[in-house]
Formats: C-alpha cells, sequence, structure tokens
C-alpha cells in the first residue's frame, strides 16, 4: 500500500469540499478589507530580498536512496523521487529523542472517520517524540468554520494545519504575527541545519508558507514539481486499437483521434472534460503574464481565446459524453474506468496503485497512460506552469515560549523524516505487529493501522517531499517518473510563483471573477459561444472592476515586490 495513496485521498476529498481551489497555486484572496497599510502589511507578500533573508538553507537528505532519483528539469524543477518497493530496513535519520517532555495541542483536518483519542498509536508516536502531542483531529468539511471560530476567541491550540487554499477565509495574513508565531529567528539562512529534515524540504514550499517577508508556515506533502494536472488515456484500449499515443502531437491529431475512438450508438466517447488543463496545450498563464512589463490578464491572452474557440468547437463534435457536457464530473472516473470514455483530465494524483485497483475491478485489463506534453498546434515546445510547491501548512501558537517553539520545532524534524525511515515508518504506518504487517513490498496495514493511523493526521504537522511509490505496481512507479522527467523539460514557474497576496476586499469579486468562469464553462460545454465570453470579459474589465484590479496587482505588486520568479 503506498502511503502516497492516502495523501491523495485526502487530497480528493479536500476537492471535494472546496473545489478547484484546492488544485490551485497559492495564489489567493488573504485579508480583510482596504489596501495594505505602509506601516504594517496586513499579509502582503515577500519582496524578493526580504524572502531571500528568510529562506531556509536547502541540504538533501541522504538518509535514503529512491530506486529513480529525482531529475532535474526547467525552471529549477525537481521531480518527486521513485521507490518501487518499501526499503526493507528502514534507517534513522533522527538520533536523539526531539522532545523535552512537553505537551503540546495539535488540531489538523480530517475528511474521514475521526479516530479515538490518545489511541495506541497516538500513545507510540508520543513515547518516541518524548513529548505529548494531544492530536484533535477535527471534521475536513467543517474545518474553515472550527478554524475561525478559534480565531476569533483568539483560542487557536498550540500547533494547527491551515490549508492554503482556505488562506482567505481564514485571513492567515492578519493572523501571522499575532496569533501565529514567526519561525524566521528559528530556520532561517543555516539556522535550519539544526532540523536536518526540515533543511530536505524544497526551497519553494518554504516560499509558499512566508508572508511579510517573514516564516511562519511548516509545509506538508511538498513537492519540487508540482503540476495542477494532465491528460490521460487508457492505454490498454489503445493497445488494442493499435494507436500509439506518441504520434498525437498537436489538437488537431488529439481531434482527429476524437472521431476514431468515438462510437455513441456502443457508449463510448473519446473525450471527458478537456478544459481544466487546457492551458498545457495552448499555452495561456495561471492568471497573468507579462508583456513589456505590463500585467496581462489570462482572460485577454490570444492564447485562452484560441483554447476556448477550440474546446467548443470538441463540444459540438460529438466526441465528449453527454455527463460531461452537462457538467457531472463526479462520475468522470467511473466512465474512464467502464471505458465508457478513453481520454480523460485528472489530477496528477490520480496515476496511483488505488486507481489501478478501481480500473481493474470495473476492466481487467484497464490501464492509465499519458499523453506527452504537446503544443496546441505541434510546432512548438509546451510549456507547463508549476503549481504552488505546499499547498497545506502548519503554524505555531505565538503565545509559545521560544523553548517550546524549538522543541515543536523537533518534533516537526522527525515527522519530516524522509520516506523509508524508521521515523517515516512509524509515524504513517504505526507499530510493526499492530498496526501494520511488512510483507514483501512494504507495510500493510491491519485493522488497528486502517482505524488510528491511516486516518491521518501527524503528517499535517510536516512531512518530507513526495515521493512516487506504489508497491504493488513498480511499472506505474516507472512511467510516472519517465513522465515527469519528460514534462519537467517544459516547466516554468509563472507570475507571482509561491506568494501570497493579499487582495483587498474592494477588489475580491473581480479577482474571483465568478460571472466570467461560469460563462467560460457554458462555452467550452458547448452551451453559449465564443462571443458571450467577450461579453462577459467587457463587462468584468469595466463595471466588473477587472481592469482595476489588473492596475492594482501592476503597482502594489509586481512593481514594487517583483513576480516571484
Amino acid at each position: 500500500m503506498s502511503i502516497e495513496l492516502n495523501r491523495r485521498s485526502f487530497v480528493n476529498g479536500a476537492v471535494a469540499v472546496a473545489g478547484a481551489a484546492a488544485m490551485s497555486p497559492l495564489i489567493a484572496a488573504c485579508g480583510g478589507g482596504g489596501s495594505n497599510s505602509t506601516t504594517r502589511r496586513k499579509g502582503g507578500t515577500n519582496s524578493k530580498k526580504g524572502a531571500a533573508a528568510a529562506l531556509p538553507t536547502y541540504v538533501a537528505s541522504t538518509a535514503v536512496q529512491a530506486d529513480i532519483p529525482s531529475t532535474t528539469g526547467a525552471g529549477s524543477a525537481v521531480t518527486d523521487p521513485g521507490f518501487l518497493k518499501y526499503p526493507a530496513n528502514p534507517a534513522k535519520s533522527v538520533s536523539e529523542i526531539p522532545g523535552a517532555g512537553g505537551s503540546y495541542t495539535a488540531l489538523t483536518p480530517l475528511w474521514g472517520t475521526i479516530p479515538a483519542a490518545n489511541n495506541p498509536f497516538y500513545q507510540a508516536v508520543n513515547k518516541a517524540l518524548g513529548a505529548t502531542l494531544t492530536m484533535k483531529p477535527a471534521n475536513g468539511v467543517t474545518y474553515d468554520t472550527t478554524i475561525t471560530t478559534l480565531t476569533a476567541a483568539r483560542k487557536l491550540p498550540d500547533w494547527v494545519q491551515l490549508p492554503g487554499w482556505w488562506n482567505s477565509n481564514f485571513k492567515v495574513g492578519e493572523l501571522c504575527g499575532t496569533q501565529l508565531a514567526d519561525l524566521t529567528p528559528y530556520l532561517a539562512g543555516d539556522k535550519v541545519k539544526k532540523y536536518p529534515n526540515l533543511a530536505a524540504i524544497p526551497s519553494g514550499a518554504w516560499t509558499a508558507g512566508m508572508w511579510q517577508d517573514k516564516l511562519y508556515g511548516i509545509p506538508s506533502f511538498s513537492s519540487g514539481f508540482g503540476l495542477p494536472g494532465q491528460y490521460f488515456y487508457r492505454g490498454d484500449v489503445f493497445e488494442s486499437k493499435g494507436i500509439n499515443a506518441d504520434d498525437i502531437k498537436s489538437c488537431d491529431d488529439l481531434l482527429n483521434l476524437g472521431k476514431e475512438l468515438t462510437d455513441a450508438k456502443g457508449n463510448v466517447w473519446a473525450f471527458d472534460d478537456l478544459w481544466p488543463y487546457i492551458h498545457e496545450m495552448f499555452d495561456f498563464s495561471q492568471k497573468f503574464t507579462v508583456t513589456g512589463g505590463k500585467l496581462v490578464h489570462k482572460y485577454e491572452q490570444p492564447e485562452f481565446i484560441e483554447a476556448l474557440n477550440w474546446c467548443y468547437k470538441v463540444a459540438k463534435s460529438g466526441y465528449v459524453h453527454p455527463d460531461a457536457l452537462a457538467g457531472n464530473n463526479n462520475d468522470a472516473k467511473t466512465r474512464f474506468y467502464a471505458g465508457k470514455v478513453l481520454i480523460t483530465a485528472d489530477g496528477t494524483g490520480a496515476w496511483n496503485e488505488a486507481d489501478a485497483q478501481a480500473g481493474q475491478a470495473a476492466t481487467k485489463s484497464y490501464r492509465r497512460e499519458s499523453f506527452k506534453p504537446f503544443s496546441a498546434d505541434g510546432t512548438k515546445p509546451p510549456r507547463l506552469f508549476l503549481s504552488s510547491s505546499a499547498g497545506e501548512f502548519s503554524y505555531l501558537n505565538a503565545k509559545l515560549k521560544p523553548a517550546q517553539i524549538e522543541e515543536c520545532l523537533r518534533i516537526a524534524d522527525y515527522m519530516a523524516a524522509p520516506y523509508g525511515t524508521a521515523e517515516y515508518t512509524l509515524v504513517n504506518f504505526g507499530v510493526e505487529g499492530v498496526d501494520y504487517s511488512h510483507g514483501a513490498n512494504g507495510p500493510t496495514p491491519t485493522k488497528s493501522g486502517l482505524a488510528n493511523v491511516q486516518a491521518q493526521t501527524f503528517p499535517f504537522l510536516a512531512t518530507p517531499v513526495n515521493v512516487i511509490s506504489n508497491p504493488d505496481y513498480p511499472q506505474l512507479t516507472r512511467d510516472r517518473c519517465a513522465w515527469n522527467s519528460e514534462a519537467a523539460k517544459y516547466a516554468y514557474k509563472p507570475v507571482f510563483w509561491n506568494m501570497n497576496i493579499t487582495v483587498p476586499q474592494r477588489y475580491a469579486t473581480a479577482d474571483a471573477g465568478q460571472a466570467v468562469e461560469d460563462t467560460i464553462k457554458d462555452v467550452y460545454h458547448g452551451i453559449k459561444p465564443v462571443s458571450a465570453f467577450q461579453d462577459a470579459l467587457s463587462t468584468w474589465k469595466g463595471s466588473g472592476g477587472g481592469d482595476a484590479l489588473v492596475q492594482w496587482y501592476q503597482t502594489t505588486v509586481m512593481d514594487k515586490l517583483g513576480t516571484g520568479q
């Protein structure tokens, strides 16, 4: 069983709650009303100089050697390492017991059944830590309400996880330095070397946890190569039909393939919803690009219009499953597993052993594969913007004393032990013989492990960098690592990458652009023509405040603080 499976299960649960924001880069409206103060920037993002001064020094871990090492691509992208099976003899990465007998309360979200308080697994971890962490997982569905109630009453626990997609709800920027502790004095530069496992977390993940030129957030589930998603196809079906996916090198090729694959009378369509990651083909930005020193919103980029035109054409082609056109995305995986849809867009985490098991339960020959990246016209190299390096962060309470913060950081260092170490095994699988049995391919949870360990809590406080590991499907791991290595060649840092930006309340509606987004959805579903988007865009730019929003980003963020690239 892959630990990545559990992380992805969390992400899928979060998406059901938070929607696409859960998978978006960390560029959010995060703060209260009004513009930023000149005396104190409430949640303002970082200056290049300030961020550099606060950034922990990166020191790669050598505790465990991956079967498939990371590769370095463009835009400083570093792919996640691959493990074909779990290390048989986990090594220790922490030489001393981290705790000093302290007691702390920790609050984390959980999309699932909450384990019993003080269960044997929690007791075993606390014994290893030399401290008492009272874990209080809360219902993930209502977690945003739980947190806002606590912050309003100034009753946050000692240690709390604040998912990045709720930064706006939580007003994290305003909490930093008031209710949340500044970790810069403990982790900036070489100071992080006291905590070797924290030092091995990618620099971009730490940057994404910075506010006002200071470091506050401890990252979880970080990656040096995060993409919003990718395009998958049924590899088993393509093979049976003699189709070589590598021959698909443009959008015209893809549309022609759609005609070949669609058999509406046989209840088979080529495509599910293709819009979510269409930027990977048409190369429009995540939110902004810079042309001639000026910010240009994605809505106004020619490539965006081209993508919308193409998707409208696809919607009218008859090659898209009717349920996808109706906006029913909840059953997309079921359609893909059953072979009713043969090409689909999905998050990168969809490619794992849980998916293989679910797909093979529906169709024995099932095999998910992914198209190599290609550009719309097939003549230019594709460009893939990187997602935020981390989207989940834990924070320490500002009321903690320096000695307590240092103790919690030693505990976080233990939690961030690399995949395959003794510490990682305890935190993620529990006690051997009680919470898991160790088979040929790695740990398999027992009933106790499923109830107490796999309902993850500790990893929301700190984790190592993500890895790719599917012990029962080693070829899947090889395929994913190979795809990532190829795709990383085309990676780039988008404008405002890993920057937390507080947008004044007066621009919040324009920043969300909900009326435009609703029209876009109608266009790529074939309900409205592209001219409807152009009308909505005109309204957004003027009375909708779009032009004013872009100008605010230009003068307040880019001109003063840079682009984060």
